[in-house]
């Protein structure tokens, strides 16, 4: 832990809140300047809340990217929602981030509006501006300040990185005055084994967005780092089916291959060394229902 660097440094907590596919992962990445969460095209990719460090002069901005906040009905995506709801108690400040093309943004971000308290600082972000007609977007934000008394109303693009630069300098003057809580070269909190499985997942979608669910769920089995520097990960990929085991192994087993491939390739630019990366495809029918799996991505079991 780094001690701060004098009597005027700030640190704190600022919880991204909102919808699935509203960008939260996306914004995190670009406010960090590194990737710190997975993304992709499926709804509910981030299942638990993942840490993004950032310095703004001398203030730590601890972004937390929380799952999007949907009506669950499984015991896994209970607790995912439970984890985005859980870390609004720790935060300093909160951005309630709201996909602005979306044609029922407000009706569809009631569940948030319900929820959210005035006791804490919040900040409307509205997201994916350009893909929106300037009235539409300033109606849409006077409609949401008419619905809750948000403390600031940005319009960003995540993706091109448009505006975030004004939330990152709103959430750092609202954070409260203390020593930094990571060391400041620090970009997450997220073990480098967890860090692996995600980048694994994230190929997945990417390479089987229309094959496979969401339910599939990657542990990085072993780790081994060896003299020359290289490491060799072995990892496990859990399905629920067999014919999901099928998808995934591909003909010949040229699309785990490939997903393989492609996860490699990042974990060494990422590492900067050469990496040994083994899968193995299992299926585990009720993974999803079982507690020391939602352990493992940093889930509680709902009660």
């Amino acid at each position: 832990m780094s001690e701060p660097l004098n009597d005027t440094t700030r640190c704190g907590f600022a919880c991204i809140l909102g919808l699935p596919n509203a960008g939260k992962s996306t914004l995190v990445n670009a406010l960090v300047g590194s990737k710190v969460s997975i993304v992709s095209r499926k709804s509910q990719t981030t299942r638990s809340r993942v840490l993004g460090i950032l310095m703004q002069d001398d203030t730590q901005i601890v972004l937390v990217d929380t799952p999007g906040i949907f009506s669950p009905k499984k015991t896994m995506e209970k607790a995912m929602v439970q984890a985005a709801w859980d870390a609004l108690d720790g935060a300093d400040v909160i951005v309630h981030l709201v996909d602005a093309s979306s044609r029922d943004a407000i009706e569809s971000n009631g569940i948030i509006l319900e929820k959210i308290s005035a006791e804490k600082p919040c900040l409307l972000v509205l997201n994916k501006t350009d893909r929106v007609n300037k009235p539409d977007l300033f109606a849409l934000a006077q409609k949401m300040n008419e619905r809750f008394n948000y403390a600031g109303t940005f319009m960003i693009s995540a993706l091109t990185k448009d505006g975030i630069s004004d939330v990152l300098a709103d959430i750092a003057k609202r954070l409260p005055a203390g020593p930094f809580l990571f060391d400041p070269e620090q970009t997450t909190d997220m073990p480098m084994r967890l860090i692996a499985a995600e980048i694994t997942r994230e190929k997945i979608f990417e390479n089987l967005h229309q094959e496979l669910p969401y339910a599939v769920f990657i542990e990085t089995e072993s780790w081994e780092n060896f003299d020359d520097g290289s490491v060799k990960i072995d990892q496990t990929v859990y399905v629920q089916r067999d014919s999901q085991k099928a998808i995934v192994l591909g003909k010949g087993g040229n699309q785990i291959k490939q997903i393989g491939q492609s996860s490699r390739r990042e974990l060494e630019e990422m590492m900067g060394c050469r990496v040994h990366l083994k899968l193995f495809v299992k299926v585990k029918e009720d993974w999803p229902e079982r507690a020391e799996y939602l352990q493992l991505m940093g889930l509680q079991a709902p009660v």
